[in-house]
């Protein structure tokens, strides 16, 4: 599940695909939270809390990834109906996830039915690669070889894509040095994936070769697009 970002009541439509996702898997309503770097006062936290409790679930355990971990402490994370990872500085997470040694359990349990919802910058993680965030730190996606990361997805995921208009064009010149397509959002936007099956939630672009396709120009193999 990616979100561009959360906000209310924009993102409606995805939340209810969420909650009706959870309930379809027959389980329950219980979410971890993976913070993306420093979070003393837990204030993000909170607010997830508030936004996820409109929709009945409810946002519980906080995970610090630069606190020491204990065993129990991980297997409680992973008992979670469901884990969020947080936006924030993506390159920042990805070393912390690194250092923490969860990028391969993270992967493991989303590939073996867990739910993985990510938030911005805890979306672009799920990709192969972190490269598309390059674009939000000045650099050019297609300059950044060192961004392995979850590698859950068949395409790159791009949030904020509304927030500036050189984003498209940058996208696009990226888009002729990947071989895997650009799905870019808008902050009212958002994917599920699941069951072989890439569902797009409000009006994203995707965006190969540089030009911008149809979904029935885009493929993949063992997966299928379709509209909310």
């Amino acid at each position: 599940m990616l979100y561009s970002d959360q906000l209310f009541p924009d993102c409606s439509a995805i939340d209810r695909r969420l909650a009706d996702l959870l309930k379809a898997r027959g389980t329950g309503n219980r979410l971890a939270y993976v913070a993306s770097g420093p979070e003393p006062d837990r204030n993000f936290f909170q607010s997830g809390q508030a936004y996820y409790g409109r929709s009945c679930l409810d946002l519980q355990l906080f995970f610090d990834l630069d606190e020491p971990r204990s065993a129990e402490d991980i297997a409680a994370l992973f008992a979670c109906d469901a884990i969020h990872l947080s936006g924030g500085h993506t390159g920042d997470f990805l070393e912390r996830l690194r250092r923490s040694g969860l990028i391969q359990p993270l992967r493991d349990w989303a590939l073996s039915g867990g739910t993985l919802i990510g938030v911005s910058a805890g979306a672009i993680l799920m990709n192969p690669t972190i490269a598309t965030d390059g674009l939000f730190i000045g650099r050019r996606p297609e300059d950044i070889t060192d961004g392995d990361a979850l590698d859950l997805l068949p395409f790159e995921f791009f949030p904020h894509l509304n927030d500036d208009a050189t984003y498209l064009l940058a996208l696009l010149r990226y888009s002729a040095h990947t071989p895997r397509p650009i799905l870019a959002c808008n902050d009212s936007d958002g994917v599920v994936v699941t069951d072989g099956r890439i569902e797009c939630v409000g009006s994203p672009l995707w965006i190969s070769g540089g030009a911008v396709r149809a979904p029935g120009e885009v493929e993949f193999g063992g997966f299928s697009i379709s509209p909310s």
